[in-house]
């Protein structure tokens, strides 16, 4: 008897979505959620809390400048009270 190999399709080789990530993902909309409403009520946030927000270090939002773009915002330094800087989140066009 003769065996014919058939070719494997390499995507079924893929292992499927367990739904590990789903957690992840929703502290990703959770997190895009308080930047729209940091954003759309006008709220002014230190470094420090837009690091927490993005989920990087302080020195490095302080690091990229006056204005520059993150996700679906627009973040401007907008001034400086004491030793804390304000910024502002901008929904992008």
């Amino acid at each position: 008897m003769i065996m014919i190999e058939t070719p494997r399709n390499p995507i079924e080789d893929l292992p499927l979505p367990s739904g590990e990530h789903l957690p992840q993902l929703k502290n990703v909309i959770e997190t895009l959620r308080i930047a729209e409403e940091i954003a759309s009520k006008g709220y002014l946030i230190t470094s420090t809390e837009l690091a927490e927000l993005m989920n990087i270090n302080s020195s490095a939002v302080t690091s990229r400048g006056e204005v520059w773009s993150w996700r679906n915002w627009v973040i401007s330094r907008v001034r400086k009270e004491g030793n804390q800087i304000l910024w502002q989140l901008e929904k992008a066009n």
